[in-house]
């Protein structure tokens, strides 16, 4: 009897507590859930088919994508040949020298570094004239053998970059006065060429045919419009720079042009580098 009642009352402890417990622990089960709870067939959804379809067709494309890339053709299947670029520069060592290196001094007026000259434009940073070291020792024996007359080299221009070159020539094209750059590449671009006059001991120019960068035909050498002091002057000139290498060139009575110059290569270095001490230049293009 005490066992019965016992057992009446755990089961009605137990039954207590479930239903006090049930407004907290019950939560309302999603019908998927209770399927599976129960072990019944899964309801087949209306778009099971759909997405499985969209999906193998997206594996299928994706893989033509892979297999028509790793059959690509490359470029020499094609017989198609690829740009090729321009290779750099190859520098070379320059070897020109300021003007300034060279004594008896030279008096200097670098035209190009004003807008006083035939382009009427400002070509050069500053005012400087760099020759080849060869021509500046071949200049050196032309100042020594002038002072011992009591004159000196006016300078003008020497080395011109390849990139002045350029400008000169759209500007000017007769090869009378201005180097073809893209047939001899210029003479001054291989610090080769000087522009120069004679001065006295107080620096005054010597009566010379015509004004520098004249491109008059009394510019030209033997024009029988020169007065005799301008060619008396013009031709100790002419007989001081052939003594010591330098060639007269035949349409401008200020420009020689030192013997093998076609030996030099023309260079393109800007006058700034040259300045920093930079050693190597290119050639024009």
């Amino acid at each position: 009897m005490k066992q019965h009642r016992a057992n009446q009352t755990s089961g009605l402890s137990r039954n207590a507590l479930t239903a006090s417990l049930t407004p907290f622990c019950q939560v309302e089960l999603h019908p998927l859930s209770v399927q599976i709870q129960n072990n019944l067939p899964l309801a087949k959804s209306p778009f099971t088919d759909r997405t499985a379809r969209i999906c193998k067709l997206g594996l299928f494309l994706c893989w033509c994508c892979i297999a028509c890339l790793s059959r690509a053709e490359t470029p020499q299947d094609l017989n198609v040949t690829p740009q090729e670029t321009s290779p750099s520069p190859t520098p070379l060592e320059h070897n020109l020298v300021s003007v300034a290196t060279i004594y008896p001094p030279l008096l200097q007026e670098i035209r190009y570094a004003t807008a006083c000259n035939f382009t009427g434009q400002v070509l050069y940073p500053f005012p400087a004239a760099f020759v080849h070291r060869d021509v500046a020792a071949a200049l050196q024996r032309v100042q020594q053998d002038l002072r011992k007359e009591g004159l000196c080299l006016k300078i003008f221009d020497g080395y011109r970059p390849g990139s002045i070159q350029f400008k000169m020539w759209e500007l000017v094209r007769d090869e009378r006065y201005v180097s073809d750059p893209t047939d001899s590449k210029g003479k001054h671009t291989r610090g080769t060429a000087v522009d120069v006059t004679l001065v006295d001991r107080m620096g005054n120019e010597l009566a010379m045919p015509t004004p520098y960068d004249d491109f008059s035909d009394k510019a030209h050498r033997f024009s029988a419009k020169w007065t005799k002091e301008e060619r008396t002057n013009s031709l100790k000139l002419e007989a001081a720079m052939k003594k010591h290498g330098f060639i007269p060139f035949v349409f401008e009575w200020w420009h020689y042009d030192y013997v093998g110059w076609e030996n030099y290569p023309p260079l393109d270095v800007s006058f700034e580098n040259l300045m920093r001490g930079a050693k190597s230049a290119v050639r024009p293009r």
